[in-house]
Parts: structure tokens; sequence; C-alpha cells
């Protein structure tokens, strides 16, 4: 749940307040600080704590901002001289937090973590809409009932460090970012950050169905990749243990991860027990999808059609598949993730684990990482094996921690000289998330000649494993 801190003072902030009462904001926790009875209101929910003092002062600003790491924090005070102290005390106490500031004295706010919103120039707007000949803002086009949303990106969301073209837009489309107050050209390589603001269009329910999805920091995988997770079986090149363990895994999952439907595709069926069996692992779910092709269609025209026709946001595929050529194009092409079914029974799972690697990668899995967890209600547990202090490396654990605190769960990082593959092969009953690297599907003959530990984890045919695509 997020945390929200408001610092309220004046007429525009009670009229502020009333508003804010009377919406549903159960999603979120506010503290709201106020230095005058006149702002507040009869009704008080159950997520607002309320505290009177004189925000420019920071030592007691601070014993507040030092109990919570808060997600947002909003200024609307009445004086331009409380607006300035209290900018700077909030500054002094968190150098790099992203704030909003109501500012109806043009005061000059160079401070790119600053959300200014000036008056003067909000109140010009709405007037010059009334003039002939003037373009209309985004609000007034079309049909008016909000088929154009601005949307940012908060730290925590699943959608964070997702390249644009790996986002399910289906009936919804991103076709602006702003960036550090400019705009950013969107193209399908371009990866969402924190705190970016999107425009999208589209049908006004869909829309509000994007904004829940992109605002909340958990809960959603295997979303922002599509809705449903997809078994995919060929029975002429699996045996049947190796097909059923698949279902079992994926049903699994099914039943824990927010996804929409389980879809199983088998193909080149060729016993009738083993259909017997399969439909009788999945007889008590009703949202599935069983799908048999009796007619050898081939794996790239069933995935094509499938990956379309049911929004597929995952792959289930065992270590047997994983070695088809054509069901490794498709999948890379697809930039979907890929649950690896491994060996290890997936009830015994407890722990969700990363081995860090790149920082550039990892930053992006990370998300992934805690949304994962969080559903499966796993703990999480990163091994980092860094015997030399790596800048990077340092960076990546203390974002870790940063989205730890954000998404309100435990993280264990272990920081040794060790080989992270003598650390990793320790461990047993984990869930391993990777990157889906191409590299993870050539043959290595003899893997002593790599030291890359996303390869050479990859090849531990035991393990459960996500590998979730990203850009290098």
């Amino acid at each position: 749940m997020k945390r929200v801190l408001i610092l309220l003072d004046g007429i525009v902030a009670k009229n502020l307040l009333k508003r804010l009462v009377e919406l549903d904001t159960s999603h979120s926790v506010y503290d709201v600080v106020y230095m005058n009875d006149s702002i507040l209101t009869g009704k008080k929910p159950v997520n607002f704590t309320f505290y009177k003092f004189d925000p420019t002062s920071l030592s007691k600003l601070k014993m507040i901002m030092s109990k919570v790491s808060y997600n947002d924090v909003l200024v609307v005070l009445g004086n331009k001289d409380d607006t300035v102290s209290v900018i700077e005390n909030i500054r002094t106490i968190n150098p790099t937090i992203n704030f909003n500031v109501y500012n109806e004295w043009d005061i000059d706010l160079a401070d790119k973590n600053i959300q200014n919103y000036n008056a003067i120039d909000i109140l010009t707007s709405g007037l010059i809409e009334r003039l002939p000949n003037v373009p209309i803002i985004a609000q007034n086009i079309g049909l008016k009932q909000g088929e154009i949303m601005e949307i940012k990106i908060p730290f925590g969301s699943s959608y964070a460090y997702r390249y644009i073209s790996s986002i399910s837009q289906k009936e919804w489309k991103i076709f602006a970012l702003y960036r550090n107050n400019l705009m950013v050209n969107v193209r399908p390589s371009l990866i969402l950050k924190p705190n970016d603001i999107i425009l999208v269009i589209g049908k006004p329910k869909v829309l509000l169905q994007a904004y829940a999805a992109i605002s909340m920091s958990s809960g959603h995988f295997p979303m922002p990749f599509g809705k449903n997770i997809y078994v995919y079986l060929d029975m002429y090149l699996q045996i049947e243990d190796d097909a059923l363990n698949a279902v079992k895994k994926a049903r699994y999952l099914h039943e824990r991860l927010n996804n929409t439907k389980l879809i199983i595709r088998v193909t080149r069926p060729a016993l009738v027990g083993t259909i017997d069996k399969i439909k009788d692992l999945v007889k008590h779910i009703d949202n599935k999808i069983l799908e048999f092709d009796y007619h050898n269609l081939g794996v790239l025209n069933l995935m094509t059609s499938d990956i379309k026709k049911y929004e597929v946001g995952m792959f289930v595929l065992t270590n047997t598949l994983l070695k088809d050529p054509k069901i490794i194009q498709k999948v890379l092409v697809s930039k979907k993730p890929i649950f690896k079914v491994g060996i290890e029974n997936i009830n015994n799972i407890k722990t969700i684990t990363m081995v860090l690697n790149s920082l550039k990668v990892y930053e992006q899995l990370s998300p992934i990482l805690f949304d994962i967890s969080s559903q499966l209600k796993y703990k999480v547990n990163v091994i980092n094996s860094d015997p030399i202090g790596d800048t990077d490396r340092t960076k990546l654990t203390h974002h870790l921690d940063s989205l730890a605190k954000i998404f309100n769960q435990e993280i264990k990082i272990e920081t040794n000289g060790k080989n992270p593959m003598d650390v990793l092969k320790t461990k047993e009953n984990i869930l391993q998330i990777l990157p889906l690297k191409e590299d993870m599907f050539k043959k290595r003959v003899i893997s002593f000649f790599t030291t890359n530990s996303d390869l050479l984890s990859y090849d531990l045919k035991y393990l459960n494993q996500i590998i979730i695509p990203i850009v290098e």
C-alpha cells in the first residue's frame, strides 16, 4: 500500500482535503500535516493520520519523514515564504525524493524532481480554452469521456523498467512520454522508468484498467506482458511424465498468480490415456482453455495464432521443448516470459532467488521479482558474489533494498566472494528469476568455457525458473 505525505495550509488546501476525503482513496495511506484546524473536514477516513504542527520546522518535519518511506509528497500551502521553507526542509531530509508543489507565486523551482503546479499557468490555460481558434487540451478532445489519459509510472510498478514493445496494449496505446520535463520519442525499444509520465489513448474503461495496473506496485504479473498463462505440449517430442509435470506446475501458477485464464495447447496428441490425465488435472479449473491440434499444423502457426488470440503473458515450457529451435525462435520473437519447468516439486518452494549480474539487466528484473514473490508469498533471496565491492553492484543492492520497502517485503542479500554457482547449488526448492538471453539456447559443449552466471544457471535442469525478456 502506498504512503503519501500531504502538507496543507490555506483555502486551496482546505478544498483539496475536502475533495480528497470524498474520493475512494482506500489503496493508499495518507499522513496529513496541517497548521490550522479551519482546513479540517468532519470526515476522517481510517487511512488518514493527521499531525498538527508547522512544517517549516525542520526538526518536526524530520520526525515524520524519518519514520516512513513515502511514495509521494504533496505541498499545498497558503504562503510563499512557508512554501520555500518547506521545500528546503524536504530537500534537506531527503535530497532525491520526488514531490509535488502548489505554486501560486511563480517561485522558480529548477529541481527536476519537483512537479511544479503553477496556479497562474493552470488558471490561464483554463481561461484560454474559452477563446475561439485556440487548441483545446486533451481532456476536451474526442468524446470528452476520458479517451486520453496521463499516467505517472511509480517506483515499484510492474511496468517500470519494461520496454514498450513488451507491454500488451490491447484497445489502448502509449503515444507520448515525458521524462525530466522533456518529451521523448516513443519507440518499441524505449524502456519506461519510474517518474516517467505517459499519455495513453483508448477506450475509457480500458484506460481505467491500465491506470490501475500501472499505478499499483504489485500483484499484476504476468502483466504487462499479457493476461494468460500458456502451456505448450508436443506429445511427439515429450514423454507423458514431462507433459504432466508441466500441466501441474502451470496449474499451481494459475491458482496463485493474477492471470485470467490457463491455456493448454496440446499438439500431436498420441495416447488417449495421456489426454485423459491432462484433462483430469485441470477439470476443476473453470477459467481454462484446452486446445488439441490433431492436424500437425506446426509450432510456428499454432503459437503465432495463440499468442494473439489468447493474450499470452507467460509460456510454460519443459527442458525438452526448449531444445527445439522452432519453439525458441517463436519465444524470442514474442518477448514473453518463460516458466522453465524444473525437476523439483513446485509445492515445496518457499523462496524466490536471483543471482546478481549486470546492473542494467537486473534493475529491469527487480520489480518483477517482488511482484511474483508478493503473489506467491515467497521469501526473497539475492545472491551477490561481489568480492571487490563493484560500484554497480552496490547501486543494485541499494535499489533492491528500496524496492523491498516499497513492496513491504523482507529481502535477504547474501554478499560474499564465493563462486555464485557454488552458492546457488546449495539452494533447494527455490524459484529462480533470470533474464532471457538468446545465448541460453545455444549448445555449450563444456560449461567451463563460460563464467556467465545467467547461462550457467539456465543449464541447471532441476531448478524451476522464470525467464524474463530484457533490453541489454
